[in-house]
């Protein structure tokens, strides 16, 4: 079996464990080392497990403790080509570890087959990531994406197991404290997707075969758990899709100390 834990989501710092009880991989490092380490811990994986780290995009909080946690125990990194020169500009890649440009192609890390696809989001050459395992299951991260693109929908299609990005409710960005240019920016087609852009292609991915989902990456600022979920559980109701028997929902904490790993 395969399990996928956030280990953290928000706009704080997102870290996603993907793999066995005895290896896998990290989607994102967005918080520092030494809590990476604890939401590792505290989820029943060891760190040592862990034989590849997969950057989504340069942003502060998908790469904070990359450099240290890479460095200390000599991980490789891969990301896009976008994303790795943006690294090497911010001096991330002037550490004790390798990287690589992954491409279409994939990398095959621990009995799983890793592929990059392209994510409309306000950085260098973003990606998500969809996971085969050797049992033939498929796992697919979806976050920081300005809009639910053809490229993310082909590469959800029968996923297993999908976390995906519910950010914020527009009318509490709208009537929130942010400035005007970054309300734009996250509204945008290179920002976030909101709830209900979430919300409205959820019944797509079930009749399609997605059975488990994960709601990520929520802001802290401008959504509040709650209504993220009842936003996607109302309107899967109105397809006449029954939640814990067409599908599992799920939301992924901002911290999550061993309350939630799906399996596949």
């Amino acid at each position: 079996m395969t399990k996928i834990c956030p280990l953290f989501s928000s706009s704080r710092g997102n870290s996603i464990y993907v793999g066995s009880e005895k290896s896998g991989i990290l989607v994102d490092v967005g918080r520092s080392a030494k809590q990476i380490e604890k939401g590792l811990v505290e989820n029943g994986i060891s760190v040592k497990s862990i034989k590849a780290i997969f950057i989504t995009h340069e942003h502060s909080d998908h790469i904070q403790g990359v450099r240290i946690f890479a460095s200390r125990y000599n991980i490789k990194v891969y990301s896009s080509k976008g994303t790795i020169q943006a690294l090497d500009e911010k001096g991330i890649l002037d550490g004790g570890f390798s990287f690589e440009v992954i491409d279409e192609a994939g990398a095959e890390i621990s009995n799983m087959y890793i592929k990059p696809f392209k994510t409309p989001h306000d950085s260098s050459e973003s990606v998500g990531y969809m996971i085969s395992t050797q049992e033939g299951k498929k796992a697919v991260i979806a976050t920081d994406i300005g809009y639910m693109s053809d490229d993310i929908k082909k590469a959800i299609v029968g996923a297993h197991a999908v976390v995906i990005e519910s950010n914020h409710d527009v009318r509490m960005l709208q009537n929130g404290g942010y400035p005007y240019y970054l309300k734009r920016r996250i509204l945008s087609n290179i920002g976030h997707l909101s709830n209900e852009a979430c919300a409205d292609v959820l019944p797509f991915f079930v009749e399609t075969g997605s059975t488990k989902f994960i709601l990520a990456h929520l802001s802290q600022e401008n959504n509040i758990p709650e209504l993220a979920y009842e936003t996607a559980i109302c309107n899967l109701k109105s397809h006449k899709m029954v939640n814990n028997v067409d599908f599992q929902l799920h939301i992924a904490p901002a911290e999550n100390y061993g309350s939630l790993c799906l399996t596949i």
